[in-house]
């Protein structure tokens, strides 16, 4: 039995070595680059009425990316029918959507984080992304959708890699069906499905306000290195706000102030006042945090977003990667990277 299973293994290996878009989704696949980010400023204000927090966020799109290859075609009535046969039965990777029940969606994942990452298709953010986007445009036409996306973030880092991978299907979709990303349907389509796919689609350092989804303002990309520490564990996002608002603590006006008057990114105080609900969750991110600090000889430390990733600012990326190699050989997931004017954004040639 043993034995079958290292076959199976070196099968699963060999097809991914020698995977490729032409090869493996046909002539016509797009490929978009799905950028990590980290909140340099996270400011979390009142809840509103309508259950969302007032944020000031300024966010940076990191180097580190996710890739979607994406391809479009007209199907038949049958082949979407299948599709919704496949979803009755169970199958992980398949989804239909669209107004009209007429988008037969695969979702193919591979995993390259080390987590094991296994998410069906439909609850999957970039499927949501398909069935909002021709629901916003009334895309009743019968169409299969496929949609491969390797991953290279974690999943509950806190560093936005189901946002942005939504956001690159956002992209990947408008390329296909003769939308600008500036018109309205993506927009309103990206605003809600969170706020930071609206960032995505923007990408580089930016102001956000609202619940975080309202772009105030563009500030000049950092050019800095910076590492990445993530234990095993996660943060619910949702958890976090929940002991929060048990106990809030408002980031210093003066903190704010700097923010508000810096024009470039290397001027931002970073500021987090989730960061101690996310280390109440996980306790474990404060070792990381205290680690990291010491090892990279900054207080330029800062959990990203709600967690469970915590990131430093090093010199150099020579000396982000020594920092990552040492806390792999903690057993924590580790990466090296830098800031990045990156967005989610077809790359050319495909």
């Amino acid at each position: 039995m043993a034995s079958n299973v290292s076959e199976v293994d070196m099968l699963a290996a060999a097809r991914e070595a020698q995977w490729s878009a032409v090869a493996f989704m046909g002539s016509g696949t797009v490929k978009v680059v799905s950028p990590a980010k980290v909140n340099l400023l996270l400011s979390i204000g009142e809840r509103r009425p309508d259950g969302y927090h007032e944020v000031d966020t300024i966010m940076h799109a990191l180097a580190l990316h996710d890739t979607v290859y994406l391809r479009v075609e007209a199907a038949m009535a049958d082949d979407v029918a299948r599709a919704a046969e496949a979803v009755a039965a169970g199958r992980p990777d398949a989804a239909v959507g669209g107004p009209a029940d007429n988008l037969a969606v695969t979702i193919d994942l591979a995993d390259r984080t080390g987590f094991d990452l296994a998410v069906p298709a439909v609850d999957n953010l970039a499927f949501k992304a398909v069935d909002a986007l021709a629901r916003a445009v009334g895309r009743t036409e019968p169409e299969s959708v496929q949609l491969r996306i390797e991953k290279h973030i974690p999943a509950q880092g806190g560093l936005g890699g189901g946002s942005s991978n939504a956001a690159a299907v956002l992209v990947g979709l408008a390329s296909q069906w003769g939308l600008g990303l500036n018109d309205e349907p993506v927009q309103a389509t990206a605003r809600s499905l969170g706020a930071d796919v609206a960032f995505f689609l923007q990408g580089g350092c930016a102001q956000l306000g609202g619940a975080g989804e309202a772009l105030q303002r563009t500030l000049t990309p950092s050019r800095k290195a910076v590492v990445l520490v993530k234990p095993a564990g996660g943060v619910s996002t949702a958890e976090a706000y929940r002991r929060f608002d048990d106990d809030p603590a408002p980031v210093p006006p003066a903190v704010l102030a700097q923010a508000q008057a810096a024009a470039a990114a290397d001027e931002v105080p970073l500021a987090n006042n989730l960061a101690s609900a996310a280390e109440a969750l996980c306790p474990e991110l404060v070792a990381v945090r205290q680690w990291l600090a010491a090892e990279a000889g900054t207080d330029a430390v800062l959990l990203a977003g709600s967690g469970a990733t915590t990131f430093a600012v090093v010199d150099s990326f020579a000396e982000a990667s020594r920092v990552a190699t040492a806390a792999l050989a903690r057993g924590w997931w580790a990466r090296p990277t830098t800031f990045s004017g990156l967005r989610a954004a077809v790359v050319p040639g495909r």
